[in-house]
């Protein structure tokens, strides 16, 4: 049992370039999928498009975890965090270290 257990909370970005940063890859995060999908059946057609969209799925959902697995402290990595919470904590650890 952790006594001394204290929740961090999410970072707050104060530098316009890194909320920048977190919003283009929380936008990837959230609609890269259909993003891939669209791009796939305009070009190649539904049926690739549809396997193409499994498969963006599965790939975007590897990053979407490596993101979270390497930013978000280890003691909090149980709670539920949306994309852009991920991209916040990614950007504020990796690029904007600095600047709070």
């Amino acid at each position: 049992m952790q006594d001394n257990f204290t929740i961090v909370p999410i970072p707050v970005l104060s530098d316009k370039k890194c909320k920048f940063y977190a919003l283009v890859l929380s936008i990837f995060l959230q609609f890269g999928i259909y993003i891939v999908m669209f791009l796939a059946v305009f070009y190649y057609g539904f049926v690739i498009g549809f396997f193409t969209t499994i498969l963006a799925f599965i790939i975007i959902g590897i990053i979407r975890s490596k993101l979270r697995n390497s930013s978000i402290p280890l003691a909090q990595r149980e709670y539920p965090y949306n994309d852009k919470a991920i991209a916040t904590w990614f950007v504020s650890k990796e690029f904007c270290f600095g600047t709070d």
